[in-house]
């Protein structure tokens, strides 16, 4: 699953290709949210994304595309 991560203030988004699912991040952003604490994601490699969950900007969920070449039309 890729979930891309804008945070305030950073000029890039954050993309992390993990295992969870999209309902899944949604639970994690949301519990973080509430807690005012930190928004924490772990990727296929093990590698931690750690956010202050009030920086966060947006959290965009979407399915793994590896491989894609070329247009649609």
């Amino acid at each position: 699953m890729e979930v891309k991560i804008g945070v305030q203030h950073a000029p890039r988004e954050l993309v992390v290709d993990t295992d969870v699912t999209g309902d899944h991040v949604q639970e994690l952003l949301a519990q973080a949210v509430a807690a005012d604490s930190v928004f924490t994601l772990t990727d296929v490699k093990g590698r931690t994304v750690i956010i202050p969950a009030s920086k966060v900007a947006y959290v965009e969920v979407g399915s793994s595309v590896v491989g894609q070449v070329g247009f649609r039309g």
